[in-house]
């Protein structure tokens, strides 16, 4: 009786380790791993070929006398303020598509359409939208104003109009965790909030949006993680153009290390470092409100 029960232990104990084994080993490789390699990488001069100068601090103190460093920060910033739209009109457009309303499967289509196209496509459109000689866009102000505007060819729009074109399968994602959250919210509570005549705003904001807040943890996350890494349409968009202006620190990054002429790679790793480090202090920053909140409800 007494080896059924150790034996029952073991396996309570052991068993969910054994499963997770193959997950955390892989996660160690490719993310713990090349993340301290990438700390490690930054305290040396390295042309990514050749041997390894060590340098110390030396690459970030040169990051805080670049400027490109502090316009790619910015555009950043701009990116995560303007990203964290995403969030309350993916919200909308999911109460929207819950409604029982004629042709709400066509409706669900194209709102979900964006969410599985490429983000080369999504750029690649809205490239040909923002395009001077034949973009809808410049059409609709030149007809308006009287002159067209080169979007994605003007320092002060082309960082804008990026964040627009990721804005826009980025809403997508965040209606589809609303959507799935929707799904899962008690019905009683609804029933005793419309008995107690709770509607409209009073209903969303008592009663369903509290209910929504593993979705919007998920979404807030996920959209803060998507803005601080955006790359893939300023490099389809823009180049990091015109003259550096829509640079972030990941296209900063690619530049520096990776791209045609960059060749500097523990410079390029202190960016990432700086970036993975302002990710960290987000992400904690949620996770730790969301355990505060955990614990108080």
């Amino acid at each position: 009786m007494a080896g059924l029960r150790r034996k029952r232990w073991n396996q309570r104990t052991y068993a969910p380790w054994l499963f997770l084994a193959p997950g955390m080993l892989m996660f160690s490789i490719y993310v713990v791993f090349p993340i301290f390699q990438s700390i490690w990488i930054s305290f040396y001069d390295w042309d990514g070929l050749g041997p390894k100068t060590w340098v110390g601090l030396d690459n970030y103190a040169n990051l805080l006398d670049d400027e490109s460093f502090y316009t790619s920060l910015q555009n950043n910033l701009i990116w995560l303020l303007l990203y964290l739209l995403a969030i309350p009109a993916g919200l909308a457009v999911a109460l929207f598509l819950n409604q029982s309303v004629t042709g709400i499967r066509l409706y669900k289509s194209l709102f979900f359409f964006p969410f599985v196209i490429s983000q080369v496509v999504v750029g690649l459109i809205f490239s040909w939208f923002y395009a001077p000689d034949f973009g809808l866009l410049p059409k609709i102000i030149g007809f308006l104003t009287g002159s067209e505007i080169a979007v994605l060819a003007d320092e002060r729009y082309a960082t804008y109009g990026v964040i627009a074109a990721g804005l826009w399968p980025q809403i997508a994602y965040c209606m589809i965790l609303y959507l799935t959250g929707l799904n899962n919210i008690n019905p009683e509570q609804v029933e005793a909030a419309r008995m107690d005549n709770a509607k409209g705003w009073s209903m969303l904001w008592h009663i369903i949006i509290p209910q929504l807040r593993p979705a919007t943890f998920i979404a807030m996350v996920v959209t803060v993680i998507g803005a601080l890494r955006s790359f893939d349409l300023i490099s389809i968009m823009t180049v990091g153009g015109p003259y550096g202006s829509t640079r972030v620190l990941s296209y900063f990054m690619y530049e520096q290390a990776l791209s045609e002429y960059g060749v500097a790679m523990g410079y390029g790793a202190a960016i990432a470092v700086v970036l993975f480090a302002i990710m960290l202090v987000f992400i904690s920053i949620f996770i730790v409100r969301m355990l505060q909140q955990e614990r108080n409800g």
